[in-house]
C-alpha cells in the first residue's frame, strides 16, 4: 500500500485495499438496514457505513475480511468517514493478506525478547527473579505479539512487549536519578505489570476483550497468576505480596481501574511511568499522521485535547 490511511485528508479519494476491523448492523430512519464499519490498515483505521445491505452482505462484510473498497474520505461530526463508493471482498489472486494491514512495534520480536532477558539478568533478588522467569516463559509467545490495548495506546502487534521495553528503559534512567528505588522489585513489577493481558484480550488482528477479560480484567488476573506461581515455586515471603501490591495500584486510582492506590514507593513510580509511555505512545502516532501546523484529531485518552504540531523541528 502506497498510502495509509492514517495519512488520509478530507476530500482525499480512496481506492484500496483494507481490512474490516468489526461491522455492526443498524437500522437507518428509512427502515433499511446498514453496516457501520471500522476498517483499518497498518497506519490506523476509519469509520465507513455501507448502506442498504442485503442478508449476503452482511455474511460477507465480516470482521478479518479483506475488502477493495472505492470512495471518498469525509467529515461526520469532527471525525473522519469513508464514503463508500464500491466495495467487494478480496480475492485470492489479489495478492493480498491480513497482516499487511495490521500496525506492528517498530521494534523487532527478537530485540524485544533480548531487552527483557537483559532486565531480567539485572535483577539480584531470586524470589522476585524466578517468579518473573517463570511467568515469561509460560506467556513467552503472547506477550511478544499481543497488542497492550484495543484502542488509545501500543494497539498493534507486539504492542505489549513493545510497552515494556519502553518502561523499562524508562525504569532504568529514573533508577539512576533515584537509587533508592528498589530496581529489582521495579522491573518486576514493568514486566509483569500488563502480562494478564494474554488473558483479557482476544488476540492480534481484530483485539476485543474475551469473557475472562470482561469478568475479571488483566489486573485480578496476574494478581493470582503471581500467588500460584509463587505457591508452585515454593516461595513464601513478602515479595511476593508487595510485587501484588504493584499490579493491583498500577493504574494509580479507583476510577482508572486500580482496586488500590499506589502505597509504596516503587508502585508510585510503576504508576507514573506507566502513564508516561502509554500517553507519549498515543501523542507520537497521533502526530505522526498530521503536518506541521496542524491539529490531531481529538485524543480520548488525554482527556479530549487535540494537539498542535508546531512548524518548527527539532529534537535538542
Amino acid at each position: 500500500m502506497k498510502k495509509g490511511i492514517g495519512h488520509y485528508s478530507i476530500g482525499d479519494p480512496f481506492d484500496n485495499f483494507i481490512l474490516i476491523k468489526s461491522a455492526s448492523r443498524g437500522v437507518a430512519s428509512n427502515g433499511k438496514p446498514f453496516l457501520t464499519l471500522i476498517l483499518r490498515d497498518a497506519t490506523g483505521e476509519i469509520e465507513a457505513k455501507l448502506w442498504d445491505i442485503t442478508k449476503e452482505d452482511e455474511d460477507v462484510f465480516i470482521p478479518e475480511q479483506i475488502v477493495k473498497l472505492s470512495g471518498e474520505v469525509n467529515q461526520f461530526r469532527g471525525k473522519p468517514q469513508l464514503k463508500i463508493f464500491t466495495i467487494r471482498p478480496s480475492q485470492t489472486t489479489d495478492g493480498v493478506q491480513v497482516s499487511d494491514f495490521v500496525e506492528k512495534a517498530p521494534v523487532n520480536k527478537d530485540v524485544l525478547m533480548g531487552k527483557l532477558t537483559e532486565a531480567i539478568f539485572e535483577m539480584h533478588n531470586p524470589s522476585l527473579q524466578r517468579i518473573v522467569r517463570a511467568l515469561i516463559k509460560k506467556y513467552q509467545e503472547a506477550l511478544l505479539t499481543y497488542p497492550a490495548a484495543t484502542k488509545n495506546h501500543h494497539e498493534y502487534v507486539s504492542g505489549l512487549a513493545h510497552h515494556v521495553v519502553s518502561m523499562l528503559a524508562l525504569a532504568k534512567e529514573l533508577h539512576a536519578l533515584y537509587p533508592e528505588t528498589n530496581k529489582d522489585l521495579l522491573y518486576a513489577g514493568i514486566i509483569l505489570h500488563d502480562l494478564g493481558k494474554v488473558k483479557e484480550l482476544s488476540g492480534v488482528v481484530t483485539t476485543s476483550y474475551t469473557l475472562e477479560g470482561k469478568l475479571i480484567g488483566h489486573i485480578p488476573i496476574m494478581v493470582e497468576e503471581i500467588g500460584n506461581t509463587a505457591k508452585e515455586l515454593q516461595i513464601d515471603s513478602e515479595e511476593v505480596l508487595i510485587l501484588q501490591h504493584l499490579i493491583l495500584s498500577h493504574h494509580g486510582k479507583a476510577e482508572w481501574g486500580s482496586p488500590k492506590a499506589p502505597l509504596i514507593r516503587e508502585a508510585e513510580l510503576l504508576h507514573l511511568i506507566d502513564l508516561i509511555d502509554a500517553r507519549m505512545n498515543t501523542l507520537n502516532r497521533a502526530l505522526g499522521k498530521v503536518k506541521p501546523g496542524e491539529f490531531t484529531e481529538r485524543l480520548f485518552a488525554l482527556d479530549n485535547r487535540a494537539f498542535y504540531k508546531p512548524l518548527f523541528e527539532g529534537n535538542s
